[in-house]
């Protein structure tokens, strides 16, 4: 059974070196904390048995109140834009990063609270799609495009590495 109490002791990986938690855990900590907040606030207030992806999405819709990001409107005259000459009443969002990487430590937290990996409301494909079309209209948004990083092949780290002489 999962346990939701953010007070209570979940089984965390400690380093043999640090007894304090890591900087990750602490967010962790912060995130779970929060979206318990949020369901103890929602109304009606839920259990969080009852919690499923379109709960998880209405706690990211309720965040990007709180967001730094302006992402225009597609009738806007930035639209596209990186670095807009003007202001413009566009709203400021989440960041697609931001919510990539709060959904990522929600997921670890949920199962570090004994929820199962096939239950985690944070992996449900509704999440991940959502996840998808932000990030795609952020980037057209703003004229950005996000490409996942290549991995370096072993020939590259090592011709990087190298010293040269003149």
């Amino acid at each position: 059974m999962m346990n939701p109490n953010p007070n209570s002791a979940a089984p965390t990986t400690v380093s043999a070196i640090s007894s304090t938690p890591s900087r990750y855990e602490n967010q962790k900590r912060r995130d779970w904390n929060t979206f318990c907040q949020y369901l103890r606030n929602h109304k009606p207030p839920l259990s969080f048995p009852r919690c499923n992806g379109t709960h998880v999405l209405e706690f990211l819709c309720y965040l990007d109140q709180f967001g730094k990001t302006k992402v225009h409107h597609q009738t806007c005259q930035f639209f596209g834009h990186p670095k807009p000459p003007a202001l413009c009443p566009c709203p400021l969002r989440q960041a697609w990063g931001s919510l990539d990487a709060l959904i990522g430590r929600l997921r670890a937290a949920y199962e570090a609270h004994g929820g199962k990996p096939e239950e985690n409301p944070f992996g449900a494909r509704a999440v991940r799609i959502y996840l998808r079309e932000v990030r795609d209209f952020q980037a057209k948004s703003r004229g950005v495009s996000y490409t996942k990083k290549r991995k370096r092949t072993s020939k590259q780290a090592e011709g990087n590495n190298g010293t040269t002489t003149s």
